[in-house]
């Protein structure tokens, strides 16, 4: 999971829950991300990089450079 891409699909802040979805095993799934920052706020639509994985559902990302 570390390093995969995603696109952020609810908006992911300090104090949010946000969700990403990301390409998986043959497929799209959501999971449930934080920022990898703890003072930053990153956008619906925005390509995220999976930082921190913990299983099964939960993600720590930052905005992708892209």
């Amino acid at each position: 999971m570390i390093g995969r891409q995603g696109r952020v699909t609810g908006k992911i802040g300090p104090e949010l829950v946000g969700e990403v979805m990301i390409p998986i095993r043959g497929g799209v799934e959501a999971f449930y991300a934080h920022p990898s920052v703890a003072d930053e706020e990153i956008a619906v639509g925005s390509i995220v990089v999976v930082v921190e994985y913990f299983p099964p559902r939960t993600v720590y990302v930052a905005k992708a450079l892209v």
